[in-house]
Parts: structure tokens; C-alpha cells; sequence
């Protein structure tokens, strides 16, 4: 049997982004919003959260409704000045993702500096094959068609041949439309239609392994 590919959404999934790293990114935008959108604290905030909401990403109603260059963005939002106190690695996550077979990559919506720095930090950087990160969707992030499509056009990949390992449900929903199994990260009793496999924790994956392949 042909050997799955990993596709492995980073923030939340493989390690937790929730305590330290959410709440500076949040932050960060806030403010960007409020200096270049010369809004007060509670407007950009109530701003950034309604452009996230609507569009996936605050990155994407910036440059809808304001022609905010991604680049510039996602460079200033993303600093982590104390990046290696803030990602909390789980000591397990690189002996997980080696009982994997076949191919692994990472699909964000972070931008690559911070995902490749985040992926070292954890030791696993060197088991991932690719990095596809927000530049490569060209800025159009999941659950956006598009930027699966670029994915898969990029690595020659049938939708059934791979694995969505995703703490968002939205994101799954676009990946088992094009044909990907689906497994999602997440505590809650209960799962929609379109997720093959729920577990707690990324640790959990080799122990579902069998209803994947």
C-alpha cells in the first residue's frame, strides 16, 4: 500500500500555541492595527478579532480593505524576542512524528520564519520534507482552496494519498472536500461528519494509525 503523506497544520496542533504564543501574537497585531489604522486599543482589537473571524486570517482583511503589504504584516506581528520560553515542547513529539510512515510536511498560516524557527525549537524540523507556509498560499490561508491547491500542485500529491492532522475543524472540512483523510486535534465529546479521527493530542496518532492507512 502506498504510503500517506502528513500534512501537519503547526500552531496548536503539534505543539500548544494557547498560554505564550497566541496571546503575543494578538498583541502584536493589535498594535499594528492601531498605529497604522490609527485606531484606539479596543477598536483594533474588536477590528483584528471580526477580520479573523470573516476572512481566516487578520492578514486577509488588512489587505482587502486597507492594501496592507503581507509582508510588512507578518514581519512585524510575528517577533518573538523570547521565542524559546514561549513554545512549550512536549519531549514525545519527535519519537510520534519517526513511528509515522511516509512523507511529512507542515501547512500554516504563520509566516515561514516563525514556523521554521517554532519546528527547531520542538527538535523536529529536520522530519518535515517542506514547510509550506502563508507566502507560498500566496497570503490566501486555509480554509481557502487555493492555497491546498498550490500545496498539492507543488508536491505532485493526490488528495488520497494524504493525512490533515488539524486543530481546526473549518480546515479539515476544505481538506476532506478534496479528498484527504482528516484527523482532528481537539478535546471536545463530539465530531462532524468530515473528520475520519479525533484524538486529544498529536501523541495519540500512532496509536490510530491503522484506521489511516
Amino acid at each position: 500500500m502506498m504510503k500517506p503523506v502528513w500534512v501537519f497544520d503547526l500552531d496548536n496542533t503539534l505543539h500548544n500555541a494557547t498560554p505564550h504564543i497566541f496571546p503575543h501574537i494578538n498583541r502584536s497585531m493589535t498594535a499594528y492595527l492601531q498605529q497604522h489604522l490609527e485606531m484606539n486599543e479596543q477598536a483594533a482589537s474588536e477590528l483584528r478579532v471580526h477580520y479573523w473571524q470573516r476572512y481566516g486570517a487578520t492578514l486577509s482583511g488588512m489587505m482587502k480593505h486597507h492594501g496592507t503589504d503581507p509582508e510588512h504584516f507578518l514581519w512585524h506581528t510575528h517577533q518573538f524576542p523570547a521565542l524559546p520560553d514561549m513554545v512549550l515542547r512536549e519531549p514525545r513529539l519527535r519519537h510520534t512524528l519517526l513511528k509515522l510512515p511516509g512523507k511529512k510536511l507542515v501547512f500554516s498560516n504563520a509566516p515561514q520564519h516563525y514556523a521554521r524557527a517554532v519546528l527547531k525549537l520542538l527538535r523536529v524540523d529536520d522530519l518535515f520534507d517542506d514547510v509550506f507556509a502563508i507566502e507560498h498560499t500566496h497570503y490566501r490561508p486555509k480554509p481557502q482552496m487555493s492555497g491546498f491547491m498550490r500545496l498539492l500542485r507543488k508536491h505532485r500529491l493526490n488528495p488520497a494519498q494524504c493525512v490533515m492532522v488539524e486543530d481546526s475543524a473549518e480546515n479539515l472540512q476544505a481538506a476532506k472536500r478534496l479528498g484527504m483523510r482528516t484527523v482532528w486535534v481537539d478535546s471536545s465529546p463530539r465530531s462532524p461528519a468530515y473528520v475520519d479521527v479525533k484524538i486529544r493530542s498529536v501523541m495519540e496518532l500512532p496509536r490510530v494509525l491503522s484506521r489511516l492507512i
